[in-house]
């Protein structure tokens, strides 16, 4: 078996007894459209006789209301399976992206990510539902119509017969395009989700710059790229349709004169020659479906592609069954650390640091010097290339990644929040807090009175990654949620570089008994910080100098 067809019946496994019901409707519904040629010959041979010909309209008005139900039934069947399938594939899909370590984020282009969660699980869910399930019950209709061809009429059944791998030929030849088209199509698709994602958090610059002109630019050229693909697979799907059914009229009409002689000879009779007309009808409606599954199939082998790309990268640990960290002093020590970013020099060599229990330590160093890799290590974002690193003498990859990081509390310099409340951003580390523990938090961070200021104090929602706060504001409330933790260890990552000078050391005198009985790794290059150390370790080029600020 395929992998990305395992890959597929591995996502629809949860909903089987669900699609399996739809297929026997569906095989069910085939079934009565292979009865209706049979009944439309018989009503063509009882128009000789009136007494059966309202028995035979009675039924055959019977069959195609029973088709229909069968269609209604099917549809909402098929409809809401389609519903779930997208729902948990889309689940499932963003688990594991989330799940992935923050290099492979690094690596790839957002808009990529995003339109793997909506374009091609959409695809996915939708082939999943209908084109798969559609598949075998086409089969049976193909293969029914020609078994009851052949029971009227061998030869002329032949001919019908030898028109099929003509339609497979066409197939191949329109289709050939498609799957290449639909890899386009998901990139270019790709390319527009992130270009509006990441416009929509330049709007600030964009504005400032009034770059609004160009960028609306940018971004009408590259809806055209996307219309302009979705044109040339239109104009494929709209000749496979058209080519498809002028090859299947053509063999009727083929099989129509061949079949007038046989009527002259008597070897076929009126009835006869109805039902096989109908069945070579009926004989042109799947084989025309199968160029749309031929199609779709080709567009959902781009999408199994491209989410097994992502699906096959192996996770964090996240809950790997390691050792508990329990009762954490605080000491830290990075032991011959070597590690360097893929495709780019070593950004850390050969580093041995030791920071003691409740030691506050400076790491300065110019950008790149390699400062927030150290804690991106000891958080394990990154995993060293050599070395280790420890907490209390125990190495951190023998331990959960949970418990790690439940440990250690960060103070980004880029503030992470979200368009919620201020109680929610607050206590967003930890599960359900009560108010006055929110409070004290706040109240540690120093952020307390400006919350209560604000107009519905700790209700207020903030807007997106906290647009309307201060820079001061976000980091403070950045500093009360990872105060909320009570972590023993604490990173604090340029986290006063929103701050006019004046406000960092007021903010820093504040802060000095929240800090004084943590582990406090300060990563920073501003003298009012550095104060605050106990020692300062500078980093140079992926080295460490002791007592160099």
């Amino acid at each position: 078996m395929k992998p990305d067809l395992q890959f597929l019946l591995g996502y629809a496994a949860p909903y089987r007894r669900t699609l399996l019901l739809g297929t026997l409707i569906m095989l069910a519904e085939s079934a009565m459209a292979l009865a209706v040629p049979w009944l439309g010959g018989r009503l063509a041979q009882g128009f000789l006789d009136q007494a059966a010909t309202g028995t035979l309209l009675l039924a055959l008005l019977a069959l195609l209301g029973a088709q229909a139900l069968l269609k209604l039934a099917n549809n909402l069947i098929l409809g809401r399976s389609a519903a779930r399938i997208l729902a948990d594939l889309r689940i499932r899909v963003y688990d594991h992206i989330q799940a992935l370590p923050i290099g492979f984020h690094h690596q790839r282009k957002q808009g990529e990510t995003l339109a793997l969660l909506t374009h091609d699980v959409d695809t996915l869910s939708g082939f999943i539902s209908g084109t798969l399930l559609s598949i075998v019950p086409l089969l049976i209709t193909v293969a029914g119509a020609l078994v009851f061809m052949f029971n009227i009429d061998p030869w002329l059944s032949l001919i019908a017969a030898l028109l099929i791998p003509l339609f497979y030929l066409l197939l191949k030849i329109i289709g050939r395009r498609l799957r290449p088209l639909a890899s386009e199509s998901q990139q270019a698709y790709a390319r527009m989700v992130g270009m509006a994602e990441e416009n929509i958090g330049m709007l600030p610059a964009i504005k400032t710059f009034t770059r609004e002109p160009v960028e609306s630019a940018r971004f009408r050229n590259q809806i055209g790229e996307i219309v302009s693909l979705n044109d040339k697979q239109l104009r494929i799907y709209a000749a496979l349709g058209p080519g498809i059914q002028f090859l299947a009229a053509a063999g009727i009409v083929l099989v129509l004169w061949l079949a007038g002689e046989r009527i002259n000879v008597g070897t076929l009779g009126a009835g006869q020659l109805v039902t096989f007309l109908l069945y070579t009808t009926l004989l042109t409606r799947p084989v025309s479906a199968l160029s749309d599954v031929y199609g779709q199939t080709q567009s959902a082998r781009g999408a199994v592609e491209r989410l097994m790309q992502v699906l096959t990268e192996p996770p964090e640990p996240l809950f790997h069954p390691g050792r508990e960290l329990h009762a954490v002093r605080g000491e830290i020590e990075f032991r011959g650390i070597r590690f360097a970013y893929p495709g780019r020099p070593a950004a850390l060599d050969e580093i041995n640091l030791h920071i003691r229990a409740g030691e506050t330590v400076a790491l300065t160093g110019h950008n790149g010097a390699g400062k927030s890799t150290l804690a991106h290590l000891l958080m394990r974002l990154y995993e060293p290339d050599a070395g280790s690193v420890l907490i209390d003498g125990i190495d951190i990859r023998e331990v959960s990644l949970q418990s790690l990081r439940r440990h250690i509390g960060v103070v980004p310099q880029h503030v992470l929040l979200f368009n919620g409340t201020v109680r929610d951003n607050i206590a967003y580390g930890r599960d359900n807090p009560a108010q006055a523990d929110i409070e004290a938090a706040a109240h540690a961070a120093r952020a307390h009175e400006f919350i209560l200021k604000l107009p519905q104090g700790y209700d207020t929602l903030i807007g997106d990654r906290g647009v309307r706060l201060s820079g001061g504001q976000q980091q403070r409330l950045a500093l009360a949620r990872a105060l909320l933790k009570d972590p023993p260890i604490l990173i604090l990552d340029e986290a006063t570089a929103m701050f006019d000078p004046e406000g960092e050391r007021e903010f820093l005198q504040e802060c000095a008994d929240t800090l004084r009985h943590r582990t406090v790794l300060l990563i920073t290059h501003r003298p009012a910080s550095l104060a605050l150390a106990d020692r300062v370790i500078g980093v140079r080029d992926g080295r460490i100098n002791e007592g160099e600020a």
